[in-house]
């Protein structure tokens, strides 16, 4: 089984294309490609676990109160992965 993963529709596009640069290979669909934009983030994170993704993005104000409300409600979510706005875009794309 592999690691899929969605970009939220905040990423920044310099992750995405750097991780597919360093693994092509890997599951990483864009959040355009998947159509997020406008979405809320109840339903990007729904779209990334009914996908089986872990869904990754620079907010971490709400997208965590978010996730924890949707697991005790008692979703299941491969997860998310927070990544600081401000961090080096190297060291996230290592840290994924």
């Amino acid at each position: 089984m592999s690691i899929r993963f969605l970009a939220d529709a905040d990423l920044n596009q310099a992750l995405v294309d750097g991780i597919r640069l360093r693994e092509p290979a890997l599951d990483f669909l864009s959040a355009a490609e998947a159509g997020l934009e406008g979405m809320s983030d109840r339903a990007v994170l729904d779209l990334a676990a009914n996908q089986g993704r872990i869904l990754v993005s620079h907010d971490a104000s709400t997208m965590p109160v978010h996730f924890v409300r949707s697991l005790n409600k008692g979703k299941r979510s491969p997860g998310v992965f927070l990544a600081p706005q401000d961090a080096v875009i190297r060291d996230v794309i290592d840290a994924i």
